[in-house]
């Protein structure tokens, strides 16, 4: 596990693994684009509670050459998925982030809304399944701290077993 950072870019895609995020204006300028007339966007942030515990933040470690190669895979997908998005900005925190703060920013654009709004609900729930960036709850008092499992994590390993027993790739 790394807290140091990494970012690729290119004229398609701005990923960034990093202890600073840019700020969702840089991501939105990133992808908009004159042929496109939606840009859509997700920022993720933390929250001030889980089940009736007041969490203080959250604090993310992750494996950062590997995920940054998720999140390519990640972006590579969705644009097979929706051919019409022309750009992606994909970008995490590492380290402490705080109630309040954003922790995730992802943004795309596409010459239409439909695509692009999609596209922004596959690339988050496909970042949180198969991108190895793991989140501590922090919590106020002694109530102390929980690593947390995503959901989405525990569907796509489940989905990875039955392929493997299956004897495919996927």
């Amino acid at each position: 596990m790394s807290s140091s950072s990494s970012s690729t870019s290119d004229d398609k895609y701005f990923i960034r693994v990093s202890e600073d995020l840019p700020t969702l204006d840089e991501c939105s300028r990133f992808v908009n684009d004159s042929s496109c007339g939606a840009i859509a966007t997700f920022t993720g942030t933390t929250r001030d509670n889980f089940q009736d515990k007041m969490v203080t933040q959250l604090s993310y470690e992750g494996y950062v050459p590997m995920a940054i190669k998720e999140l390519r895979g990640v972006c590579d997908d969705a644009c097979k998925k929706f051919a019409s998005i022309h750009k992606i900005a994909a970008v995490h925190i590492l380290g402490d982030c705080p109630v309040g703060k954003a922790s995730v920013i992802l943004a795309c654009s596409s010459p239409h809304r439909r695509d692009a709004l999609h596209c922004i609900e596959f690339l988050i729930d496909e970042l949180k399944a198969r991108v190895p960036i793991w989140k501590r709850e922090c919590y106020e008092g002694d109530e102390g701290s929980v690593w947390k499992e995503n959901v989405e994590w525990k569907e796509g390993r489940r989905e990875r077993v039955m392929v493997k027993e299956e004897g495919t790739e996927k």
